[in-house]
């Protein structure tokens, strides 16, 4: 590419992101989507490399071994984690032999790219892929290009990765000290971690959506979710939009809908477990059952994209979900950020939720009015969320929130953020 010009800054500019999987809705997956669609605006040409990938095929690079849970990779994990002590010299060699058959492969998709910068989403943060985390590091050496480090959780934060064979390698690569990587985190507890375990200094980029482009209004289709759930129009449905995992607190929202009941109310998950396993999901049936809650795991009607299943089955976007929604539960005990909550503010839905770390320290001092608790579902949040959910004035909070939101965590924030970044990272290529 050539030389920036003062006007048309970063038109042309050709950026790689590098992840391990690139595809679905995901956490990773949803801010790539979001950061690519931020440097489209500004001119930038963006490209895709991973083990999986469901971006346009002639901007897509799919590298097998990139996956976390290609057969080879997912046997090296297994090494590697969950205990301490030497490391056998096979693993060694194993761990060295697949990075370079990655590194190859990206270099051969980084140059038939002619990729300029590359952001690595989460490949140089949790080593979920030893060797991809290795080989990019080489790549970046090798091809002498500017990265972006995007980091969404780090391997200090899963006590799964605490114990292993390959502390050397953390250092290494999870992340790699190198002056031509820019490392940017997601909150301000994440950026005080990483900055005393390293010595490195971090951008601190909030999770974001597109608040300059306001949701369309629910359509009939939309409006036909409640009947397929088994509600009226005048019921109460709490949409907690989140995965079905311990660390979501859903047992609080089946509290809270239990102290309700008097609305109608029925609570809704909208995801399913993903690959940590049903014993939770389990849990809530049967605690729910016992205390006489409705309860509906409605991930069997969520897609990307509406649809009619063959025996009349609709299928809804999540979009659709939030629509349809009365009030948002959200109680987490852990979260990297909330993107689950921003959805909230996007779709103008009153919020209950848990006060985990992050909120308290990057979301709440922002000036949102939510019902935020602290360990319990107690009879006064319960009385607070009735309030709420009765103000004649709710319209006025809920806009309030989404002008919060678009001032803090919009996509003009992001590009802000970006353009410096995308600046740095294109000097430290243009000696190639």
């Amino acid at each position: 590419m050539a030389a920036l010009s003062q006007q048309d800054e970063f038109r042309g500019l050709r950026v790689a992101f590098v992840s391990t999987r690139i595809a679905g809705k995901d956490g990773v997956s949803l801010e790539i989507e979001k950061w690519a669609a931020v440097l489209e605006r500004l001119g930038v040409e963006c490209f895709y490399i991973a083990g999986e990938c469901d971006r346009p095929a002639g901007r897509s690079a799919i590298i097998d071994p990139a996956h976390f849970r290609h057969p080879q990779i997912a046997a090296i994990t297994t090494r590697a984690f969950g205990h301490s002590g030497g490391r056998p010299a096979e693993l060694t060699a194993e761990i060295f032999a697949r990075a370079k058959s990655i590194r190859d492969q990206l270099n051969q998709a980084l140059t038939g790219f002619n990729v300029d910068v590359v952001i690595a989403e989460n490949a140089l943060t949790i080593p979920m892929n030893i060797p991809l985390g290795i080989a990019l590091v080489w790549s970046l050496e090798e091809n002498n290009l500017g990265c972006i480090a995007h980091h969404h959780d780090f391997y200090w934060e899963r006590e799964r990765y605490l114990d292993s064979v390959v502390d050397d390698l953390l250092r290494y690569a999870f992340p790699p000290a190198l002056s031509r990587i820019q490392h940017v985190v997601i909150n301000q507890m994440a950026a005080e971690e990483f900055s005393r375990r390293t010595g490195l200094y971090c951008r601190i980029i909030p999770n974001v959506m597109d608040f300059a482009t306001p949701p369309p209004p629910p359509d009939d289709y939309a409006r036909s979710l409640r009947s397929q759930l088994g509600m009226g129009e005048q019921d109460l449905l709490v949409l907690q939009p989140t995965r079905v995992v311990a660390r979501k607190g859903i047992e609080h929202s089946v509290e809270l809908v239990r102290r309700l009941k008097g609305r109608g109310a029925k609570l809704v998950i909208s995801h399913a477990s993903g690959d940590e396993g049903q014993a939770y999901a389990h849990f809530l049936d049967l605690f729910s059952g016992a205390i006489g809650v409705p309860l509906v795991f409605a991930d069997r009607w969520l897609r990307d994209r509406r649809g009619t299943g063959a025996d009349g089955t609709r299928f809804f976007t999540l979009a659709d979900f939030y629509s349809q929604a009365d009030l948002v539960a959200y109680p987490s005990e852990y979260e990297g950020f909330g993107n689950a909550f921003l959805e909230a503010v996007y779709y103008r839905k009153p919020i209950f939720c848990k006060r985990y770390a992050v909120f308290r320290t990057d979301i709440e001092p922002c000036g949102f009015q939510t019902v935020a608790f602290d360990d319990y579902v107690t009879r006064d949040v319960v009385a607070a969320v009735e309030a709420m959910l009765a103000r004649s004035d709710l319209d006025d909070l809920l806009e309030h929130n989404y002008r919060t939101a678009r001032r803090y965590f919009s996509y003009e924030v992001l590009e802000e953020e970006l353009r410096p970044l995308l600046r740095r990272a294109f000097l430290a290529s243009r000696s190639r």
